[in-house]
């Protein structure tokens, strides 16, 4: 058996399994209204009749929400656990999970103390009577907060946290492979599971399409069935009068598996991503993965970060709040690896999209095509082959349809500059413009857009045409690369990078002596170009 060496070879003949799903979600629950001073006012002054609203009012609710979580705890002989300090709560979930025999239900109630924003009461004075008066204001406190594990029968293992004290925000979090596993069980498909996800099933296409039709409307019916059977720190009354939860997005995972044949494959396959993808977390790169302008005023660090747990690497690429993160997920007596590419959005508005529950398939949007991105990136940075008639053809001038053009030499400079930019327009879905070519081949040529006139432009767009890297969008002022400007682009680039640079560098007079590796390195090459040229006498 071959073994592969190419991202691209891996992806195309050794991929045996591949899922795009929903993975985590982190969901803020709370009360719109009872967000901010004058809601509040509004809840105790208007709505439940009292003439002054003050933080006192809030204790006989939080003692009432108290007492009903503990009268329902024991009447459903519900097991409580005190989380310690740096203590995993998924740890303790999964020990009680495992004795748990029920379809659905609470497997334990969990309590932490944790900051949580508060309203409090502040004493003021006006200062034309002197008299005192109280005033709300928004502050933070450690509370004790209740973590509700439970079992959905339609998404799985999921926790829901309440704090204890008003306004009592809670947050929800849910997981997409689990509620698949579900759904797969309910209509008698049969899967093997991958930890936290899958390593195969019997109708892959009903398992993607289940993936695909998880929405908010799902997500939101789990959370009211839930609010309708746990205690509630809110009177129906209150609820009538529109004091109910809504729900917002705090994170969302949105993950690509792909599961490998062999645990070799894998490896060879994260070798090679971090080795050529250590530069994929500058801005010019990230700009492409999540379609965005970067700016120097966009906020955040932009960065490529390679971790590794015990032999396992994890590449990490970081935008604003969010993140792209590369892994593998394997469990033991699987021969299969699972090779994981995972966007994280931490924040929505990264991507001018609302928080609401609602703008959850807008962020699909975003997350599974930056996944698909990256490895279109990652597979295209090594197919790169070039054949000899190609080469040629690029160093000639051509003509084609009686138009004649020049030569894109390899030595110019100008024309490196024009197959840097290739490499990154391909990644536009739109393709480009003139415009787009003249401002970033000014910022690579150190020029001020506006001294490379519209004629020289035109020139550029003419031979890149011709020699058949680029092609013009049908009724559009839009051009595309091709797959060969691709090839050819890559495979400049990296050569003038990787051999002509540092060899040029070497032979300049005052060069620093070659490293011994280096030496060895060229050694060999001229040994193999000696060898080669005796075989080809002999064989004449």
């Amino acid at each position: 058996m071959s073994v592969p060496h190419t991202v691209a070879e891996i992806l195309q003949h050794h991929v045996t399994f591949e899922l795009e799903c929903i993975d985590r979600m982190y969901l803020n629950v709370y009360v719109p209204a009872l967000q901010y001073e004058p809601g509040v006012v509004k809840f105790f002054r208007s709505h439940r009749g009292h003439p002054i609203a003050s933080s006192a009012l809030m204790d006989p609710m939080t003692k009432s929400f108290v007492a009903s979580i503990e009268r329902f705890v024991k009447q459903e002989q519900i097991p409580v656990v005190q989380f310690r300090k740096g203590q995993r709560k998924d740890d303790v979930m999964a020990e009680h999970l495992a004795r748990f025999d029920k379809r659905e239900g609470v497997v334990l109630l969990g309590k932490a103390q944790e900051k949580t924003p508060v309203f409090r009461t502040e004493k003021r004075r006006n200062p034309e009577t002197g008299k005192s008066y109280p005033w709300i204001v928004r502050s933070t406190a450690m509370v004790n907060h209740y973590y509700w594990y439970c079992v959905d029968a339609e998404f799985g293992p999921f926790f829901l946290k309440f704090a204890s004290y008003f306004p009592y925000n809670a947050k929800l979090c849910l997981n997409g492979h689990e509620y698949a596993k579900r759904q797969l069980r309910k209509e008698g498909i049969g899967f093997r599971a991958l930890d936290n996800g899958f390593v195969s099933c019997e109708h892959p296409q009903r398992l993607q399409a289940i993936c695909d039709e998880m929405g908010p409307q799902h997500i939101d019916a789990l959370l009211r069935r839930w609010l309708e059977w746990l205690p509630h720190p809110f009177t129906a009354r209150d609820r009538e009068a529109g004091y109910a939860y809504d729900v917002s997005i705090l994170q969302a995972e949105f993950s690509l598996t792909q599961v490998l044949d062999r645990p070799l494959h894998g490896r060879i396959l994260f070798e090679e991503i971090v080795r050529e993808n250590l530069d994929i977390g500058r801005p010019d790169m990230v700009q492409l993965l999540f379609n965005r302008r970067i700016t120097k005023r966009t906020p955040g660090r932009f960065r490529t970060r390679v971790l590794t747990e015990g032999v396992i690497p994890s590449l990490h690429i970081d935008y604003k709040n969010s993140r792209i993160k590369q892994y593998f997920k394997q469990v033991p007596d699987v021969p299969e690896v699972g090779a994981r590419t995972e966007t994280t959005v931490n924040n929505t508005r990264d991507f001018s999209i609302g928080k609401r529950l609602c703008n959850l398939p807008a962020l699909r949007q975003v997350g599974f095509p930056a996944n698909r991105r990256l490895l279109e990136v990652q597979r295209l940075s090594q197919d790169c082959a070039l054949g000899e008639e190609s080469l040629h053809q690029l160093n000639r001038p051509v003509e084609v349809n009686g138009q004649r053009t020049s030569a894109l030499r390899t030595t110019d400079l100008r024309v490196l500059a024009l197959w840097h930019l290739l490499v990154w327009f391909r990644l536009l879905p739109c393709g480009f413009a003139n415009r787009d070519l003249r401002e970033q081949l000014a910022v690579l040529t150190g020029q001020s857009p506006h001294l490379i006139t519209q004629g020289r432009m035109t020139y550029d767009l003419r031979r890149l045409r011709l020699h058949g890297m680029i092609q013009r969008i049908p009724s559009t002022h839009r051009y595309r690369v091709t797959d060969f400007g691709l090839r050819a682009a890559l495979y400049f680039t990296r050569v003038h990078a990787r051999l002509y640079r540092p060899a040029v560098a070497q032979i300049l007079p005052h060069a620093p002596p070659l490293s011994s590796a280096l030496q060895r390195a060229f050694q060999k090459l001229e040994q193999e170009i000696e060898a080669q040229i005796r075989a080809a006498r002999l064989a004449a």
